[in-house]
């Protein structure tokens, strides 16, 4: 379908030779009759103004980034969604006139699973684990959305100062009240839960290769009212899920939000619907 008008999309980092996004775009494009292709450019931080230039003259649509660039693709947009600016990152450029607009999908696509999953977290309250880039656009995009009170867990460590910015951040810009502990911290996490609806677990812990590692060493305090989630898909269950599903718990991981952050890129480039369900059943089951 490739013609001389077709418009250029695509993903920008290193390494995105693994991302299923060309794929799940591609498809897409060609289920809806979309005059779009979807590649992926090896690109380091050092490297993107150098590849921004190139997709501008190029006069792509827009672009997709992952780890490492990220943040700076924040520093480097001429325009920020509300979101991408609480959050300090961007994984979704559109271009409009020569200007880059950021986005960050990523919350969105988690907090499209939270809903697929039957879990109603809004006006109500989370625990999430982690401070890193993952956690952080959850954390954003729950506050936005109206989650009414959001628990985050991390490690004290390098992204310490981060988890600090970002709950300040959320408490003098959103009307979610945000409270930080220490990771470590199991009687507080133990409290905080009692009254959670919805366990995030935003880190690396139980990613393969190290799957037999859980965030929550501790089952007891998973109460039967609660939904358990992991952003990590692979494995596509975790332990932590597993535990927590072989208690009768609810639980999901993070494909979906892979799925649903890209469908919103998706209508930012486009203003189409991505074919959500026929993706999903193609590339996700």
């Amino acid at each position: 379908m490739i013609n001389g008008h077709t418009r250029l999309t695509g993903l920008l980092g290193s390494p995105v030779a693994h991302s299923i996004s060309p794929l799940m775009h591609n498809e897409a494009f060609s289920l809806l009759g979309l005059d779009y292709a979807y590649l992926c450019f090896e690109a380091t931080e050092n490297q993107m103004e150098e590849a921004i230039k190139a997709l501008k003259f190029l006069n792509a649509r827009g672009f997709n980034c992952t780890m490492p660039v990220k943040i700076r693709m924040c520093e480097l947009a001429d325009k920020l969604s509300p979101a991408a600016s609480m959050m300090g990152a961007v994984n979704t450029v559109v271009i409009e006139n020569d200007v880059l607009i950021g986005h960050n999908t990523d919350g969105i696509g988690y907090m499209s699973a939270v809903r697929e999953a039957g879990c109603h977290v809004i006006g109500k309250k989370m625990t999430l684990l982690g401070g890193g880039g993952a956690a952080t656009a959850i954390a954003v995009q729950a506050a936005l959305d109206g989650v009414s009170e959001l628990a985050i867990f991390n490690r004290r460590g390098r992204s310490w100062e981060r988890a600090v910015k970002l709950a300040d951040t959320l408490n003098s810009r959103t009307a979610c009240r945000v409270s930080l502990y220490d990771l470590a911290d199991t009687s507080a996490l133990r409290l905080q839960l009692q009254d959670s609806c919805l366990l995030t677990n935003a880190t690396s812990v139980g990613m393969a290769p190290n799957t037999g590692e859980t965030p929550i060493a501790d089952t007891s305090m998973l109460h039967e009212h609660l939904t358990v989630s992991d952003v990590i898909y692979n494995p596509r269950e975790t332990r932590l899920l597993a535990e927590a599903r072989a208690r009768g718990l609810k639980t999901f991981n993070g494909l979906y939000m892979l799925l649903y952050q890209g469908a919103e890129a998706f209508r930012l480039w486009t203003g189409k619907d991505m074919p959500v369900s026929s993706i999903k059943e193609k590339f996700f089951t």
